[in-house]
């Protein structure tokens, strides 16, 4: 490297003393199986230079090695190894009647062994030589793989560590970083290897002590590259012998007490595949069934169920055990102050929560009268045969005297002495519409005979007041 740096050096000391120079793009990089452009133009001068010919030379540890050359008389060619990854990006360098202002090279399916100092050279006249210098760098994406130390992992000794999961960041260049994130205890071991072909390969262990409480846990690989980040993640599956508990005896077996039992509980992976009870201070009483993992006693509790009862638990990967001691008193244990605070606030919660229930629904049931209550009054109010006004009548009313009255009187209880007595040359001012009479009035005022006989006539109406019946109002 520090070679080239040196021929840089030079190379830009005799560029600067001739008007005519050749611009490249000092650094260009790309990935393994990618393509990448190495750009090279000739600024010529005025008038221009005759530009003889182009020559791309690959210079590592001190030697050059052409690469490709383009004549204007004999054309382009493409040496070996290169010949069928390089050519020339510019169609105008490959015509008959060649431009080789612009010769920059396309590289396809770069290789690894294709990073080195690439040199652009104009040979002109009669100026002479023109060149200028391109570095090349070639990375390689790692290959990321994440495993289980092996498929199962079996719990040992509470101290014992082993590797659980391995990270591997294969053929990279440059070599990637790996770390782990998972809220497990452990630590990491990490060891890095070059390749022959320049390229790194990392790995890391992850290594803990496999316990019953990391079964299932997430375990997450990340590797960075190039501030690329890439992350695989595992589940570990731990086994481990049964851990077992006895559920059902609470302290409080007393004589005669009914439906009691004994349940085996047991977490186990593999699942346990075996049960067996024992009891002992003796063989299991006769009227004690055996369920699996379940201990049922049938009737009621007697002394000679006093005892130590025994479970063992078997999957492929152990047994383990646990015992009960069952005592049997002639009597209920009183409540502790804890069990009855405990039964006093779940009585008061059963009876807020039943409160709570009534109340709601007796709220209910008020909203929906009121909204019954509330339509029937809206449609009684838009009815014209329901309007209201406030009135009072006077103390002469013969059947509510002194009382207020919310409706107005119906025209309909009133009637004319001419309508009622058929009188109809009887002539009066203000004639009401035809209505049934009022319920107290007679339905016929004057009777067949009366009307055909009457002493008194009316006289015709003339410039006389109308006669107003004694019962008739108007409205």
């Amino acid at each position: 490297m520090m070679v080239v740096k040196i021929f840089m050096y030079f190379s830009a000391v005799i560029i600067s003393g001739y008007s005519q120079m050749v611009q490249v793009d000092e650094i260009r990089s790309g990935y393994a199986g990618s393509q990448v452009d190495l750009g090279c133009q000739f600024v010529n001068s005025d008038p221009p230079v005759k530009i003889s010919q182009v020559t791309w030379q690959k210079f590592i540890n001190g030697t050059k090695q052409n690469v490709a050359i383009a004549n204007p008389a004999l054309g382009v060619s493409v040496l070996a190894p290169f010949k069928e990854r390089v050519r020339f990006k510019n169609p105008a360098v490959r015509r008959l009647t060649p431009s080789l202002e612009d010769t920059t090279i396309t590289f396809s399916n770069l290789r690894l062994t294709d990073e080195a100092a690439y040199i652009c050279e104009y040979t002109t006249f009669p100026a002479g030589n023109r060149e200028n210098t391109v570095n090349l760098t070639v990375y390689a994406r790692p290959m990321i793989q994440m495993s289980l130390s092996t498929p199962t992992i079996v719990a040992g000794p509470a101290n014992l560590k082993m590797t659980v999961a391995s990270c591997l960041s294969a053929n990279g260049k440059p070599p990637g970083v790996i770390t782990w994130d998972t809220s497990l205890d452990g630590e990491a071991s990490d060891s890095e290897v070059r390749n022959s072909d320049g390229t790194f390969t990392v790995r890391s262990d992850y290594i803990m002590i496999p316990t019953q409480q990391t079964h299932n846990q997430k375990l997450t690989c990340i590797t960075t590259y190039h501030n690329e980040r890439f992350s695989e993640s595992v589940t570990l599956n731990i086994q481990y012998e049964p851990d077992i508990t006895i559920e059902g005896y609470d302290g409080n077996w007393y004589l005669n007490r009914e439906s009691v039992q004994l349940i085996c509980q047991a977490d186990a992976n593999p699942p346990v595949s075996l049960y067996q009870w024992k009891f002992l201070n003796g063989s299991i009483p006769d009227r004690v069934e055996i369920r699996d993992n379940l201990l049922l006693f049938k009737g009621p509790v007697t002394y000679d169920l006093a005892g130590t009862y025994l479970c063992d638990a078997t999957n492929s990967i152990g047994t383990r055990s646990a015992s009960v001691d069952v005592n049997i008193t002639e009597n209920p244990l009183p409540l502790t102050a804890s069990e009855r605070m405990m039964s006093v606030l779940g009585w008061m919660v059963a009876l807020g929560i039943i409160v709570g229930v009534v109340l709601v629904i007796f709220m209910a049931k008020r909203q929906q009268q009121k909204r019954h209550s509330d339509a029937d009054s809206n449609q009684n109010s838009s009815s014209p045969a329901h309007k209201k006004a406030s009135k009072k009548r006077g103390n002469d009313d013969f059947q509510n005297s002194g009382k207020f009255f919310d409706d107005l009187p119906n025209t309909a209880d009133y009637v004319s002495y001419r309508l009622a007595c058929h009188k109809e040359d009887y002539l009066e001012q203000h004639s009401p519409p035809i209505h049934p009479p009022l319920s107290f009035l007679p339905q016929n005022p004057c009777t067949q005979h009366e009307c055909e006989s009457a002493v008194f006539k009316y006289p015709t109406p003339g410039n006389i007041p109308p006669y107003t019946f004694p019962k008739e109002q108007y409205v």
